[in-house]
């Protein structure tokens, strides 16, 4: 079953929760898959099965076309929020850290098409891998934060949340008057441009600020 890490591989005092997700909020990700770019955060939740480690190999579902990665942020919430203010948010993070958001291409546009809900493409068992967290006054502005992703050696996504469309604290403040998010929950911020397909057996290489780097393997 899923913990939450820290950096040294030792589990966090805060029970895995759900995730809660933002679309577009980088505006060339936005422009790649041809979509609008969204007057206010575009939410959604994945449940807490969706949550896996970077251990073991990731699996990726099989029969139901590809799968794309998307390198997000993700912010570990160590304290509730209901209706908070942005200036009121920040101290709520408990961690930072990396998640690859899975999608399933083809039955998100085929959902979204139809004007349907998208959690059969973005909420499936294992859909967000997590790596261990940071603490965040180990990261300094956690609003100009380099993260980029390696797959066999090749660069394809880098990212800097200074480029979010809102800030980290009015994204969080924003959340929390949809849903409560509990201690335990995850939050992912968003993707940069660059999302792209995995194929079995590919080496992933995922780096935070200028520090802290981590691996994963695709089964197969």
């Amino acid at each position: 079953m899923y913990q939450h890490l820290d950096l040294q591989g030792h589990p966090l005092p805060l029970a895995a929760g759900k995730a809660v997700c933002v679309g577009r909020s980088y505006r060339e990700h936005a422009a790649e898959l041809n979509n609008p770019v969204p007057e206010q955060p575009l939410l959604f939740i994945k449940p807490a099965t969706s949550l896996v480690g970077l251990d073991d190999p990731l699996v990726l579902p099989q029969g139901l076309g590809p799968v794309h990665y998307e390198l997000e942020v993700a912010l570990l919430i160590g304290r509730r929020l209901c209706h908070a203010e942005p200036g009121h948010t920040l101290d709520a993070i408990a961690g930072v850290g990396l998640a690859l958001d899975l999608t399933l291409r083809e039955v998100q546009d085929r959902l979204k098409a139809q004007g349907h809900p998208w959690e059969r493409a973005k909420a499936f068992d294992g859909s967000c891998p997590l790596t261990p967290f940071v603490q965040p006054e180990q990261l300094g502005d956690l609003q100009r934060l380099d993260f980029s992703l390696s797959i066999n050696e090749v660069p394809r996504q880098q990212g800097n949340t200074a480029l979010m469309l809102w800030p980290i604290s009015e994204l969080l403040a924003q959340m929390s008057r949809c849903f409560t998010l509990n201690p335990g929950d995850v939050i992912l911020t968003g993707t940069p441009k660059g999302v792209g397909e995995l194929s079995p057996g590919d080496r992933l290489a995922l780096s935070l600020g200028s520090q802290y780097g981590f691996t994963a393997r695709v089964a197969g």
